[in-house]
């Protein structure tokens, strides 16, 4: 225990968390989390993160599985949760004297919304409601899309198991709000394994028969495999961080749908 706290104090002093006296110290349990800190221009508040983060801060656990040992450590004034931590691990990993928020924002941009509001009032961000409501109209003004109405679908993670997402998502809403007419036939986000029931996703993606496929790409460039698809079916890369962690860089992702469509419809 004496040299995990060592390691520890080394952690964080590497990092340079220098904070101010009003700061609150943090603890972000998932990237999306850190990203709406970042907006908020409370990076510096950041004492933790989790392991999928890109973050230099001391390795908080995973988003099912936080490391309360570590996270008492870091003596948090605010920990901040996904909604998929389960409610007995936010409890048990939240230290005593310390504030916890659980937060969406996957399910619509209501969500969204709400989870920069959470986020913003539990730190003590004075004009929360003004930021959150100029991103509401950013948003919506973001979605003029010449889409054409075309059908299509949403595929990330393509090259091994894909996933595609339905209704009740954030990327259906705002695909929809685009102008777009989303096929997938399930709610929330189904993913078709190769070895499982029905999980032949090019049989399936000629059963929907869209006009186009959106595939979200992960930061190593994989693409998706043209042989899921028909032929004449075209697959339109967009950068999935954009659109895969709710918030703010959502709107980067929307001006790139904008962009991608433009030069598309040439």
């Amino acid at each position: 225990m004496k040299f995990r706290a060592i390691a520890l104090l080394y952690l964080t002093l590497s990092a340079g968390l220098v904070q101010a006296a009003d700061c609150p110290r943090i603890v972000s349990q998932s990237p999306y989390i850190s990203r709406a800190l970042d907006w908020l221009g409370l990076t510096d508040c950041i004492v933790g993160v989790s392991r999928y983060d890109t973050l230099a801060r001391p390795d908080t656990g995973g988003v099912i599985d936080p490391d309360v040992g570590l996270i008492d450590m870091l003596e948090p004034d605010l920990v901040i949760f996904s909604e998929w931590t389960p409610a007995a691990k936010v409890q048990a990993a939240t230290p005593s004297g310390a504030k916890a928020l659980r937060v969406g924002g996957f399910r619509g941009m209501a969500g969204v919304e709400s989870m920069l509001r959470d986020i913003g009032r539990a730190a003590g961000v004075a004009d929360i409601d003004r930021r959150v409501n100029k991103f509401a109209a950013d948003w919506r003004a973001a979605t003029l899309v010449d889409s054409r109405q075309r059908r299509v679908l949403i595929l990330s993670a393509c090259s091994n198991a894909p996933y595609s997402f339905g209704r009740g998502t954030t990327l259906h809403e705002i695909f929809s709000a685009a102008g777009f007419e989303v096929v997938a036939d399930h709610d929330s986000i189904r993913n078709f394994k190769p070895d499982a029931p029905d999980g032949d996703v090019a049989a399936w993606i000629g059963q929907r028969q869209p006009d186009l496929i959106f595939a979200l790409q992960n930061q190593r460039g994989e693409s998706c495999n043209p042989a899921i698809a028909k032929p004449g079916i075209p697959i339109l890369p967009l950068t999935g961080e954009y659109f895969t962690h709710p918030g703010p860089e959502l709107l980067k992702g929307l001006e790139e749908l904008r962009q991608t469509m433009a030069a598309f419809s040439n």
